[in-house]
């Protein structure tokens, strides 16, 4: 891997090269500075006549640490309050070293200086600030400056406070070659090296910076899949305390998510149960605003791989603990209870179907036969006929009943076939009444109120309305006090929710009323409270509205008794 695709891999992670080249030029100035300060300062402090280094002057050394002072200071403020690109700085930064390096050596004994290694501190910086051709031209650099100051050596160009040294009176040419080739050499293998190893170090953080992006990457895939997962989860652990819990369990508990951590799961939801087996668990759950739900949960043991260390703490903590997931069920648990219902009321209408159909005729022998009887016994003359023709009238009056019933199973069983057309509201309700004052039983004191606009037309099937009409007021008349029966009908057009226009009818009543718990009950099939009732009507009535896409509440009415709201959708 190349320098330019090492530096872009770091531009990805975060990091960008000047501010990297800043941070190493900033830590070589300072190490410029302890490296300079200990070495002179160990040599002066070790001089002595046992062991003699080669030392120039005290006060030049004063000097030249001065200067070495200075330099750093000065470079350390530049480079602090430059934002342009730092590797022509950090270039010469690195030949100001090599300077000084040279400087030193040459007062300090040229090829006899025992500071020549410190030529490798600038090679090894350049190196790792400008990998690549840094160290090549730190080790050019260092090579052509020792040559020169063995080349003044050989021409006797030296401070003159080396004069006091023999050594300086005997050098050989060719020892001097030797030297220049030995440590040339060495400068540029040590430049090749920090270069190889400032590669692999760069690469190996570009590589890292990757990894780390990329577990940031995942660590935040997981949590946002953790947060955004429609079933709720909760993690509990040993002692059944909740440890965590994720969006979805605020959206079906009520209870906030960062409320849940540290409570325990009984006091919180007391009917979920862990230890539990089974393969769907359900439980009744009391939300926070006080809905109850059914919730179908299940609880597993989470099985962690890795060893828990001190920075793993959310690791450590769950090292034995359950996953609980949980669902709100209720709609579920709803439908599949409607298809119950619906499977229990086709078998139901199927056998009502044979039964009504081989009943029918059978009845309508008896009936034709006490219509007969009854003709016979018209104007009874003895006791005898007189009870006879009580006996007839209590057949004919059963045996309607029964076609009645008969006639009610069919039309649940087989409902007719929806035919919609537009006609007036006010006409149909007309037949109605006509029908139900035509009947002996109508009461005279009934008071029907109808407020209801002549203009307002029905998009509906005409004689299936007829239908509900008649059976509301049918169940309505009974529950009435007797003598002061109110039945009143109103009908209006209104805008939906949903913008939709519809028509809504209601019928309502001063009877008794519906018990609150008998609310949803009164229209399943077979349900009724009155004692010749056959519980239909009512779920008559919710077939042919549900057939015209509608619905149908029952409520309390103002009138004090029951108030039936239905809603028709018009095109």
């Amino acid at each position: 891997m190349d320098f330019k695709t090492v530096n872009n891999r770091i531009r990805q992670t975060g990091r960008a090269p000047d501010k990297l080249v800043k941070d190493q030029l900033l830590w070589m100035l300072l190490l410029r500075v302890i490296l300079y300060s200990l070495l002179l300062g160990i040599s002066v402090f070790l001089q002595s006549d046992q062991l003699e280094i080669i030392l120039p002057p005290y006060y030049w050394l004063l000097v030249y640490i001065g200067w070495i002072y200075l330099l750093t200071i000065g470079s350390a403020f530049f480079l602090l309050a430059s934002k342009k690109n730092l590797h022509r700085f950090a270039l010469l930064q690195n030949q100001l070293d090599i300077f000084l390096v040279t400087f030193l050596v040459y007062a300090t004994g040229s090829s006899h200086s025992v500071f020549s290694p410190l030529y490798f501190f600038p090679l090894i910086a350049g190196g790792l600030l400008l990998p690549g051709k840094g160290g090549l031209v730190a080790a050019a650099a260092a090579s052509l400056q020792y040559g020169l100051v063995l080349s003044l050596e050989q021409m006797r160009i030296y401070p003159a406070f080396l004069n006091r040294y023999d050594f300086f009176q005997e050098q050989n040419l060719f020892t001097s070659i030797n030297q220049f080739a030995v440590l040339g050499l060495t400068f540029f293998l040590a430049a090749i090296l920090s270069a190889i190893f400032a590669r692999r170090l760069l690469t190996t953080e570009a590589a890292l910076s990757d990894t780390v992006r990329s577990f940031d990457s995942l660590s935040l895939l997981y949590k946002q899949i953790f947060d955004d997962i429609a079933t709720g989860i909760m993690t509990i652990n040993d002692q059944n305390k909740i440890i965590s819990a994720n969006n979805a369990i605020g959206r079906i508990t009520g209870f906030s998510p960062a409320s849940l951590p540290g409570q325990l799961l009984d006091n919180v939801f007391p009917t979920l149960d862990c230890n539990k087996k089974g393969s769907r668990l359900t439980a009744d759950l009391v939300r926070q605003d006080g809905v109850k739900i059914i919730v179908g949960y299940s609880c597993a043991r989470l099985t962690l791989s890795a060893e828990p260390t001190s920075k793993e703490h959310a690791v450590s903590q769950c090292q034995n603990c359950n996953i609980l997931t949980l669902q709100d069920i209720s709609e579920i648990e709803r439908l599949e209870q409607q298809m119950r219902q619906a499977e229990k009321l086709a078998a139901i209408g199927r056998i009502s179907a044979g039964i009504a159909h081989d009943f029918r005729n059978p009845l309508t022998a008896i009936s034709g036969s006490a219509q007969i009887l009854a003709q016979e016994f018209s104007h009874p003359d003895s006791p005898e006929q007189k009870t006879n023709r009580a006996l007839i009238n209590i057949i004919l009056r059963e045996s309607n009943r029964l076609t009645h019933t008969i006639s009610d199973f069919l039309k649940f069983a087989k409902p007719e076939t929806t035919e919609r057309e537009w006609f007036s509201l006010q006409k149909c309700l007309d037949e109605v009444m006509q029908v139900c004052q035509a009947d002996p039983l109508w009461p005279a004191s009934c008071n029907l109120q109808i407020a209801i606009e002549p203009s307002l037309s029905l998009w509906a099937d005409q004689h299936q309305i007829f239908t509900v009409l008649s059976q509301l007021i049918h169940n309505a008349l009974p529950f009435c006090p007797p003598g002061r029966e109110q039945i009143k009908i109103e009908a209006d057009e209104r805008n939906s929710a949903e913008n939709q226009a519809e028509i809504i009818l209601q019928v309502s009543d001063n009877g008794t009323g519906i018990e609150e718990e008998y609310l949803e009950k009164i229209f399943e099939p077979f349900f009724t409270r009155r004692v010749d009732g056959t519980g239909l009507g009512l779920a008559i009535v919710k077939q042919i509205v549900l057939a015209h896409h509608g619905s149908i509440n029952a409520g309390r009415a103002e009138l004090g008794g029951a108030l039936f709201t239905i809603h028709l959708p018009l095109p």
